[in-house]
This record gives C-alpha cells, sequence and structure tokens, in this order.
C-alpha cells in the first residue's frame, strides 16, 4: 500500500464513491447522506486542503484523507484531518496508514498538533484508533451529532501534540 497525493481529475469518481458509501450511512460524518456529487470538490479537493488516498500496486483507492489548518491566521499552526476507507477494505490496516502518513505530513509542514473537531463517539474503532496514535480526548460536546440509527450522540474532541510526540 502507497500513499499518494490524490489527483482531482484521475481520482475523483474512485473518492467520490468512498465518500458517497461512508457518508451514506449517517454515523460517522456530518455530511448530509444526500451530499451531490458536486460538492465533493469543495470538501476534499479545494485549493486550502492537501488531499491524499492511499492505493495498492493496481492504484486501487482503498482509502483517502485531507489535511488543512484547524483555523485561519493565529489558528493555522493547528492542523485538521479527515479520514475515509473504502469499506471493502475495512480491518487491513488503511486506516492505520492514514494516520500515520498524516501525523508525518503534518510535523514536515510544520503543524505543532492535529485536531479533531469532531469524532463521533458511538465510532469506538475511529476512536480507539486516534488513541493509539497518540490523541487525546480533550473535550465532549454532549449530543453534538444526529446519528442516522441512535439519535443525539456525544462528540468528542481529540487532539495530538506534535512538538513532544
Amino acid at each position: 500500500m502507497n500513499i499518494r497525493r490524490a489527483d482531482e481529475k484521475k481520482d475523483y469518481d474512485k473518492v467520490w464513491d468512498i465518500f458517497t458509501n461512508v457518508i451514506s450511512t449517517g454515523d460517522t460524518y456530518v455530511f448530509d447522506p444526500n451530499t451531490p456529487k458536486d460538492s465533493l470538490h469543495k470538501n476534499w479537493f479545494a485549493d486550502y486542503l492537501d488531499t491524499f488516498v492511499a492505493v495498492d500496486d493496481n492504484d486501487e483507492i482503498l482509502g483517502t484523507y485531507i489535511i488543512k489548518p484547524n483555523q485561519i491566521d493565529l489558528g493555522d499552526h493547528i492542523a485538521n484531518c479527515g479520514y475515509m476507507v473504502n469499506p471493502k477494505y475495512h480491518g487491513k490496516g488503511t486506516g492505520k496508514i492514514l494516520c500515520e502518513h498524516s501525523i508525518n505530513f503534518a510535523k514536515d509542514k510544520g503543524y505543532l498538533g492535529i485536531q479533531f473537531n469532531i469524532v463521533v463517539s458511538t465510532n469506538t474503532n475511529a476512536v480507539e484508533l486516534w488513541k493509539k496514535y497518540g490523541f487525546k480526548i480533550i473535550g465532549t460536546t454532549p449530543k453534538g451529532f444526529r446519528h442516522k440509527n441512535l439519535g443525539l450522540v456525544d462528540t468528542y474532541i481529540m487532539f495530538k501534540d506534535l512538538q513532544n510526540n
């Protein structure tokens, strides 16, 4: 498995397939499950985003992530990321490789930390993965997410210090 920068022209449809599959469940991402395909540019390929894909030896896209400044100007030293793995490849280490790459990329780009603003508390696999990579829950938003099946559930703010880790 390799990580490379996403090419919007070449990868748009394959990334869209992953994006729409992930958001359609309504259980992990804030995007409306009915988000139209033409919105992918602003959500995953905008100029202020660095977008990557994990590919196998046949250039099949297994997963994707974005990294960007968490805030503008005086808050742009902290990164924010979003990760999506093709459901066909869950449990095969794709999320781990995306996470490792994003941490290294963030350090190389000069970010001092990575903050996840909204991790759905019921997404226990993601929460545990982020903890394994040194992310800590630094806050909870009570009932911060409208889960498709469970109704209102808490969300976490998670942070990793890149200066001391």
